[in-house]
């Protein structure tokens, strides 16, 4: 029986999908987390500290003497670093240290694509004592609209949109301010990139050996024009011309090769008009949140379990995706607060196309919109014929679903001394 550490954030929403991938592969599981929480129902479990690298693939290897490891997986972003530094010590399928490194940080991501000439927005290091005038500077040298990123946070966490200097100087502290707080560095520089127009598609697919295979092509038909980028509707198939398929495909195989990325999962986002494609993104990893319940492959397969295969090497019947449309609605978080319900949850689903959903903020947490917030509030999954019946019925989800709050209640004030 292969035994596989699945290195799983605490913060992470995939793990029951990733330990039922496992059962049906009939592995033996390990899993690491960063926190010592309620994990061994589906085998054992470890405390690994997923924010230093280099230690947790110490303890990695160290777990690797007691038991020989066939694969060590990294189900969320969190945990990639650490299974490509574990894995190439153990000799175990990955990437490398160096490639996953690049994906992680925006910067030098922007570096190793513009030296290989794959077509991307054009760029900026904003440094952290930076003044005015620089940024007026390399404003100018970007191109108004630009948008002001964090290197090192996801999800669009800190991205904002500025269409002048002045809202670029705004963005640029607020940026900053959020980067800090999550932990960044405080001589981390921000990432001025241009802002490129058209619509924005995310490619799910896998390397072997450096080869991209393309699993799915999801649309974003919701434009994302700032100024910020809260995602809200996924759907494949894409809509796209065959043309600008064609496009995003060749661009995300040059960007991966340019950064030296060779196997397992790979999640991509591009922007597209008129025949060409803009990375935007590129991820050693899968689809984030929830976004892979919409894939099934072959007889049935989850992307987990193809992940899973993937990373023991392990032929598949088939890559191809099921027939048919299907997609999710990321619900969107438009006001801060605490939550109080959703409502209207019923009604949604018995809409003829939805197959479910998932709310993963429990109700008495706060909730905080992007910018500075970093959770998704749930998913409404859906399926159909065509990708347009799957968009129609996740925005017929969204009017029926209300996100309530609680009311706030003011601070009592300590009564005077007498």
């Amino acid at each position: 029986m292969d035994r596989v550490l699945l290195l799983v954030p605490s913060a992470s929403y995939r793990a029951s999908d990733f330990l039922e991938a496992a059962r049906a592969l009939d592995l033996q599981v390990i899993i690491g987390c960063n926190e010592p929480l309620v994990l061994g129902a589906d085998g054992a479990s470890v405390q690994i500290c997923l924010e230093d690298p280099d230690a947790a693939a110490e303890q990695i290897v160290a777990l690797d003497g007691k038991s020989p490891l066939d694969a060590v997986v990294a189900v969320d972003d969190q945990g990639t670093a650490v299974a490509a530094r574990a894995a190439q010590r153990l000799g175990l399928r990955s990437n490398s240290p160096e490639a996953v490194a690049a994906t992680r940080d925006k910067l030098r991501m922007r570096l190793s694509l513009h030296g290989a000439e794959v077509s991307q927005p054009g760029f900026a290091a904003l440094p952290p004592n930076a003044g005015a005038a620089e940024l007026a500077r390399l404003a100018e040298t970007v191109g108004l609209p630009l948008v002001v990123k964090p290197t090192s946070l996801s999800g669009s966490q800190g991205v904002i949109r500025a269409d002048t200097v002045e809202q670029a100087l705004a963005a640029a502290e607020r940026t900053r301010s959020i980067a800090l707080k999550a932990g960044a560095p405080p001589e981390q520089p921000l990432l001025l990139e241009e802002f490129v127009p058209g619509p924005e598609v995310a490619l799910e697919g896998v390397l072997t050996d450096g080869e991209l295979t393309v699993l799915a092509v999801f649309d974003k038909p919701d434009p994302l024009e700032g100024p910020f980028f809260e995602e809200t509707i996924y759907v494949t198939p894409s809509r796209l011309k065959a043309g600008d398929l064609r496009a995003v495909t060749m661009t995300t195989q040059a960007a991966t090769r340019a950064l030296k990325l060779r196997q397992g999962p790979i999640h991509a986002e591009l922007r597209v008009r008129e025949g060409r494609a803009w990375v935007i993104e590129v991820a050693a990893r899968s689809i984030g949140g929830l976004c892979s319940r919409t894939l099934s492959f072959g007889t049935g397969m989850s992307l987990e379990y193809l992940i899973l295969a993937h990373a023991l090497g392990r032929p598949v019947a088939s890559l191809k995706r099921a027939t048919g449309a299907a997609g999710v609605l990321m619900l969107p978080i438009s006001t801060g607060g605490i939550l109080a319900e959703v409502a209207g949850r019923e009604r949604a689903l018995a809409l003829k196309g939805v197959v479910g959903i998932e709310v993963t903020i429990a109700p008495g947490r706060r909730l905080v919109p992007l910018p500075e917030g970093n959770r998704y509030l749930g998913f409404v999954f859906a399926r159909g014929e065509k990708p347009e019946e799957v968009e129609a019925c996740l925005r017929g989800a969204l009017a029926l679903l209300e996100v309530r709050l609680e009311k706030e209640r003011p601070l009592r004030r300590p009564a005077a001394a007498r």
